[in-house]
């Protein structure tokens, strides 16, 4: 009896052991040199998420996208946007109302003569895009205005 109480109990242990790794594991930083980066993404994607570029305003890619699912990150794929934060704002890029909570970080940019916030992804920096107060009122007010090169979207595994 001791012995199964025990076996048990470790289970349990390491159980938990598992979930406090994964855990901090997403919470850990992405850091590479320029040249790693320049390895893994495609010259359009270092272009927008490494120099801080934008994409061309579009109505392909994920501007009309409205399937369910995440949004991630081009970069370090790590989730940004749920597709029940994300509408049809007519600007050409794809648009959301709200980020999954910690996963995006806002900067003053007061590059080409306005001010805007920039946003980035919390764990590689990566450059999306930025956010306005043009958004939906019924909702948070925001739109985050995201370069489509910056993410990648990964299907809902219940289709839902």
């Amino acid at each position: 009896m001791k012995k199964l109480v025990f076996i048990l109990i470790t289970l349990i242990f390491l159980s938990n052991s598992a979930k406090a790794q994964e855990e901090n594991s997403m919470d850990k930083k992405v850091i590479k040199t320029e040249e790693e980066w320049k390895a893994i993404l495609t010259d359009e994607q270092y272009h927008v998420l490494r120099q801080k570029g934008t994409d061309s305003p579009s109505f392909d890619g994920y501007s009309k996208h409205f399937k369910k699912g995440t949004y991630h990150c081009a970069a370090c794929d790590a989730q940004l946007f749920k597709s029940d934060s994300k509408y049809d704002s007519n600007c050409g890029w794809p648009s959301f109302d709200d980020a999954i909570e910690g996963t995006v970080e806002f900067t003053p940019d007061n590059s080409l003569g306005m001010i805007r916030t920039e946003i980035t992804c919390s764990k590689c920096n990566g450059h999306l895009g930025h956010i306005f107060d043009d958004g939906p009122k019924e909702t948070t007010g925001k739109r985050y205005c995201v370069n489509t090169t910056s993410i990648t979207f990964v299907t809902s595994k219940s289709g839902k």
